[in-house]
């Protein structure tokens, strides 16, 4: 069975490559903003603008690390894709072969991730390069394989989150706004735009009960190695609640949707 899913990751690389151009143009592209905002920041730095937490070198770090994680866990259009399926009824191709439709799903997700971050690499590699002096390698070997346990968690709470919101499309014609309010809040949660220890104490202990923090803020602060033991098992402890707490209720939304369109399409 598990053959099937490594043939359908197979397919997902292909399908990537059918637009090859459009891919490769905003593959290479998307790291553009960051340059932006590292601009942006390192004015706010240069002006003494009393950030205790973050130097400039801390501040630049952090977004490379937010660039590396974004490319290799966050979703691209997977909701819409899905979404798209189920409203213009390709779902009913899936419906009648033997495989996991959310197993499936996270295949293509998976493919396009890889293929993604394989072609941004020698563009990442550039900015890593290009901002050397104020990156520094993480002083304890535990970091690495701890950050890549948290993007893994990252990834399967985004991919969770998006594969539920387009199960929504069994009940609603048009999911696209409910995607761009829920993206909204999770652009500025996650930590993609600011560091959320620049909060105050009161939201920072808000929104460690959402999913958000843990999809870049948590991997990128091991990164820096800004959390301490307690602090990383308590990340790990939410990551996992909420993969368990989005899967299921992804799981729980695809069945009844499944029953719904069946119901329909009788």
């Amino acid at each position: 069975m598990i053959s099937v899913y490594y043939q359908v990751f197979g397919i997902g690389l292909q399908d990537t490559f059918v637009y090859r151009w459009n891919f490769l143009l905003r593959s290479l592209f998307s790291v553009i903003p960051l340059l932006g905002t590292i601009f942006v920041w390192r004015a706010v730095c240069e002006q003494g603008a009393g950030l205790s937490e973050y130097n400039l070198s801390a501040m630049v770090f952090y977004f490379v690390g937010v660039m590396v994680v974004d490319n290799l866990a966050s979703p691209t259009e997977d909701e819409w894709r899905i979404a798209a399926e189920i409203r213009e009824g390709h779902i009913s191709a899936l419906l009648i072969k033997p495989i996991n439709h959310l197993l499936y799903r996270f295949s293509l997700f998976a493919a396009y991730r890889f293929l993604y971050s394989l072609v941004t690499l020698p563009v990442v590699a550039g900015i890593l390069w290009l901002m050397r002096g104020y990156l520094y390698l993480p002083q304890h070997i535990l970091t690495w394989p701890l950050f890549a346990l948290a993007v893994t968690g990252s990834a399967l709470i985004q991919f969770f989150i998006a594969y539920a919101l387009a199960m929504l499309a069994f009940w609603i014609l048009e999911v696209s706004t409910l995607i761009f309010i829920l993206y909204s809040f999770e652009y500025f949660l996650s930590g993609h735009v600011f560091p959320l220890d620049l909060l105050s104490p009161a939201l920072q202990s808000a929104l460690q009960w959402t999913p958000f923090p843990y999809e870049l803020f948590f991997p990128v602060q091991i990164l820096l190695e800004r959390l301490d033991t307690a602090a990383i098992q308590r990340g790990f402890g939410m990551q996992f609640l909420w993969v368990c707490i989005m899967g299921c209720t992804a799981r729980f939304l695809w069945t009844r949707g499944v029953r719904k369109y069946q119901a329909v399409g009788g």
